[in-house]
């Protein structure tokens, strides 16, 4: 790609890491993206995954070095958000893509709906509902499959799990949320690019902005907590739900539903 498209690519990455860890939903900026550059539906996909696990993994290492990730409790989550997302992955051809385009904007405006009334949202811990051990079986690898087969969304509803069913504060939330996210993002980027159809240039220029960005929005989270994380969540969970919900052919969901035919040859 020339240079200019490189930078591009890695100030929207920037912009969609600062985005995503903080609020999620970074995909819905850069797959778009990386579709206007012409790029076949497989590459898309798979250069956002490449992205993404640098914005991830940038934002999951700034949280754990403040203390907010307890690696021996969340690594079981971790594992099984990140098998999930190898089973979502593999499904992309007999999921119905459709259906799930309709939904995620009812879902994304729930969640805005939870982030902006539900008197659980704050800094401070309360009564679980669900260990560990029953989370890490159960929620992550559900939304890992999602985040596997359709993804944006992704980390608000893992932010969500968090707060409502393991009892964390805001920021222990989005911390543990991210780790998680990158376990996901890992295991659909090992399928994704299994065929090696992933642009090597795009997905290190996107992914370097997505690293700073997502370092910086960690910082934010970490210094502002919830007055900085309610408002953003609700606002782009909003924004996610009007995109989707408004433009039928969505890059999005139009380059997963092409995925999905190259895979299964239709």
């Amino acid at each position: 790609m020339p240079p200019l498209f490189l930078l591009l690519l890695a100030l929207v990455g920037f912009a969609a890491g600062f985005v995503d860890a903080i609020a999620g939903g970074g995909g819905l900026i850069t797959v778009p993206a990386l579709a206007l550059t012409g790029l076949d539906p497989v590459a898309v996909i798979a250069t956002n995954k490449l992205a993404s696990t640098f914005g991830s993994g940038s934002s999951t290492l700034a949280f754990a070095r403040a203390g907010k990730i307890d690696l021996r409790v969340m690594g079981l989550a971790a594992l099984g958000a990140g098998v999930g997302s190898v089973a979502g992955a593999l499904a992309l051809p007999f999921a119905p893509l459709q259906a799930a385009a309709t939904a995620l904007p009812f879902i994304l405006i729930a969640v805005a709906l939870y982030f902006a009334f539900s008197p659980q949202i704050g800094e401070s811990d309360k009564a679980q509902k669900l260990g560990p051990r029953a989370y890490a079986l159960t929620f992550a690898p559900l939304i890992g499959f999602y985040d596997g087969l359709f993804g944006p969304g992704a980390g608000s509803f893992y932010t969500v799990g968090f707060i409502a069913l393991a009892g964390y504060g805001v920021t222990r939330a989005i911390a543990n949320a991210r780790l998680a996210n990158f376990a996901s993002n890992m295991g659909a980027l090992i399928v994704y690019a299994s065929g090696g159809h992933f642009v090597v240039s795009a997905g290190l220029a996107m992914g370097a902005g997505a690293f700073a960005g997502s370092r910086l929005g960690a910082h934010a989270v970490l210094g502002a907590g919830t007055r900085l994380v309610r408002p953003l969540i609700v606002v782009v969970s909003c924004m996610m739900a009007l995109r989707l919900a408004t433009l039928p052919s969505f890059p999005l969901r139009d380059t997963l539903i092409n995925l999905a035919k190259m895979l299964t040859g239709g």
